[in-house]
């Protein structure tokens, strides 16, 4: 069988590696399978109000300061990454889950489990239940090679530099925002309140991006989701830092056609980031072995 996604991933890779940093857009996909939008009770432009939309794009520009950027292909309504393996909605499938299955998160219960059952909007996806052997096939197919990937990403860089650095890619919708907020809030950097990422890497994050005129916040809405829990360990030089650009930044949003100064954007994120980066030895530790 043709697989849906071919290929389900992408990592663009720098011509040299030079630090410790990853950067990954892990729900920026936007391959929609004809069989999905067929089978699912809303319009395509509907389902993509899930979609980091152009995140991956906003990033590219890291790959020239010596860092990956590995992104998805397939949309985040399909399959989301950001969750457990199994966070499952026993009321969205035919037949019986794995008894393993985490059924009760919140996350679950609010509709957006690792199969969502809503867009963003609060919409339901599909018009019935799916067979539980088509969400155990996605995980399968995407989930865990992704995360796979992403490990030994991780794993290489810790190994190399001495640290790794995982910053985690998303947007928020203006909306999220408060009103007093979506005047001076360009991006919500979140560390876990600190347990994911050494405060050191967060400060020098938002110092740079200030310097670039980026307005930064932390943590509120968004402290960060599986990808920084589970990625980061700072204790060991494992950090994984989570961020969230405003939409309205770049794009229009009902459209989620990008701004013309979209290009101007990720000049800036990229600059920040590259100061950031030229400083990675902060909060790492010597290898092992010699640099090359």
């Amino acid at each position: 069988m043709q697989p849906l996604f071919d290929p389900a991933f992408e990592i663009v890779a720098p011509v040299r590696v030079t630090s410790g940093f990853i950067f990954d857009s892990p729900h920026s996909g936007a391959d929609y399978p004809t069989c999905f939008l067929k089978g699912a009770r809303l319009g395509a432009q509907a389902i993509r109000r899930s979609e980091d939309a152009h995140v991956d794009r906003l990033f590219l520009p890291v790959a020239r300061e010596g860092a990956p950027l590995m992104r998805a292909r397939f949309p985040r309504a399909f399959l989301d990454l950001n969750r457990e393996p199994y966070e499952l909605d026993p009321r969205m499938f035919e037949g019986r889950l794995p008894a393993f299955a985490n059924t009760r998160s919140i996350r679950v219960a609010g509709g957006l489990g690792t199969i969502p059952r809503i867009v963003a909007d609060g919409q339901e996806i599909y018009p019935g239940k799916l067979p539980v052997a088509e969400a155990l096939s996605r995980i399968e197919t995407l989930y865990k090679p992704y995360h796979r990937a992403l490990r030994r990403l991780v794993t290489a860089s810790r190994e190399r530099f001495g640290y790794a650095a995982l910053i985690d890619c998303h947007s928020m919708p203006s909306t999220s925002l408060s009103a007093e907020a979506l005047s001076q809030v360009d991006i919500v950097l979140g560390d876990r309140y600190g347990s994911s990422c050494s405060p050191v890497l967060t400060d020098l994050v938002e110092a740079a991006l200030r310097a670039r005129g980026f307005g930064v916040a932390r943590n509120k809405p968004y402290a960060g989701g599986f990808i920084t829990e589970h990625y980061g360990e700072p204790g060991i030089h494992r950090h994984a830092l989570q961020i969230e650009i405003n939409r309205a930044l770049y794009m229009h949003e009902p459209t989620l056609t990008p701004h013309a100064w979209f290009d101007e954007i990720a000049q800036g994120l990229c600059g920040a980031f590259g100061d950031v980066i030229a400083a990675g030895a902060l909060f790492g530790e010597p290898p092992a072995i010699a640099a090359e």
